[in-house]
Order: C-alpha cells, then structure tokens, then sequence
C-alpha cells in the first residue's frame, strides 16, 4: 500500500500551518506501515473522531470512520470494539473533547482497560470556538471566555490517565512527525487502553511552537516502562523540560476479553 492510498479528495481547511495536517501525515505514516508489515488489516481499522479542530481529521483519512457528538467518542469506539473484538479502534480528540465534556468517558475507560487507542490533539485550548479556556488551559490563560484570565490550575492529562488504570500512556510532538508515528506504531500493537497526548500548538489562538520546541526531549527508551511510580514521577516534572515518549506499558486483561470470557 502506498501512503496516497490513504487520503481523500476532501479539502484541508485547518489554518495553514496548523501542527494538526503534522498530526496528519504522521498516521498515514504509521498505518501505511503498519498494513505492508501486515500488522494490522486495513479494512478492520476504524477511525473515530470528536467535535473540534482535530475532527476534521476523519475527512481526510480513506478508511472506515465515524464522527461523534463532543464529548462521546469514547463510548462510540468502546462498543465498536464490543461489537467486533478484531477491529483496530483509533479515535481523535482534543484536550476539550476528551478532558470536559468527555472526562467521565476517558477515565471509566482507562480502568476497565478497553482494547482503544486515543490521540489526543493537546492545544490546551478550545481553538474551534475561538480559543476559549479549557481543562488544560493554564491559569492566568485570557480568553473571550477568562478575559481577567482563567483561574483554575489544568489538569495533568498524564498523571489523570496513570491514576485511572491507562495500560499504555505517551507524550509526543506534533512537530517530530517520525517520533510521533513510532508512538503511534506502539500505541496501535498495543493490547488494551492506549493514550497518546500529542502536543499540538494552535498558531492561531495560543502559539506554544517557539516554548515547546526549546523544552521537549525523548527519553531513553531503555528505561523501565512497567513501574507506575516512575511514570508517575516523570509526568509531573514541571515544564522547564517536557519529557516525551512512552512513560508507562503493562500487559493486562482488556475488557473485552473479559466480556468474552
């Protein structure tokens, strides 16, 4: 398969420049890969995606897909996989999506351990609807909608997923598109709930490519992935220095091999 295979005749109408079409590039990297080592099935691969900038990724990806209400992707793509255990579930959402309307969403499936892979489009704002604050905002961070500036410490998307039972949690850069299809790569062979929070800077409402491109690094990929106190750790070192890479992978059932016990 070539990487043409794989997109659409849809016009991209992100801003230009936007690190989403990076997003972009890097899966069509990873899944043309992934089908010519014939690691995965092209035809059971399903992309789901959310409400938000980074939805619009579904349009131009030439596989099977679904768009849900903001906020409920995850359930959708949870009984996909329910419904037929062989698919390879892929879903797209951003820090609003996911970490709002969809927080109750994202940590119930984290520790019931479904078999899903979610990507998360981290630009710590709600860019669709003009940059308003959100989840991941950091204090102080002025909107339309925190004009005085926002008031409230962001979470930690990491540390939330590490505490609710995630088997597999990464950070990438959007920027690093080979790093983030390695990610990626990993993400999909691996078996259970996998999140991938993918820094990915709006040029348009909150420009963080100049802070983040000074302060990201990889880490060894040597280190022991399986000790949660580590990851626990490593994921709240403060931001003079954002560690990227996977921080935590461990083998354990998936919840649909329990439902099919």
């Amino acid at each position: 398969m070539e990487l043409q295979n794989l997109a659409t005749k849809a016009k991209i109408t992100w801003c230009p420049g936007c690190p989403n079409s990076q997003i972009l590039v890097s899966f069509r990297k990873a899944v043309t890969e992934l089908v010519n080592e014939n690691k995965i099935k092209l035809e059971n691969l399903v992309a789901f995606a959310g409400i938000g900038c980074h939805g619009k990724i579904s349009d131009y990806l030439n596989v099977n897909s679904f768009t849900s209400l903001h906020g409920r992707l995850i359930p959708a793509m949870t009984g996909a996989k329910c419904a037929n255990p062989q698919l390879s579930i892929v879903g797209f959402s951003g820090d609003g999506d996911s970490m709002d309307e969809g927080l109750e969403h994202l940590v119930h499936a984290a520790k019931r351990n479904s078999d899903i892979n979610l990507f998360i489009h981290d630009n710590r704002v709600f860019a669709l609807t003009t940059g308003q604050a959100d989840a991941l905002s950091p204090k102080g961070y002025k909107s339309k909608s925190t004009p005085f500036g926002s008031l409230e410490e962001p979470f930690n998307p990491l540390l939330l997923v590490l505490s609710a039972g995630a088997t597999f949690v990464a950070r990438t850069y959007a920027g690093d598109i080979e790093g983030t299809k390695k990610i990626m790569q990993a993400a999909i062979a691996h078996k259970g709930f996998s999140f991938v929070d993918i820094i990915q800077p709006c040029i348009t409402f909150f420009d963080t490519r100049d802070y983040f491109k000074e302060r990201v690094y990889w880490l060894d990929e040597n280190l022991t992935k399986n000790d949660l106190g580590a990851a626990i750790n490593k994921v709240q070192e403060k931001e003079e220095k954002v560690p990227l890479g996977i921080f935590y992978q461990v083998e354990k059932p998936t919840f649909e091999e329990e439902l099919y016990k």
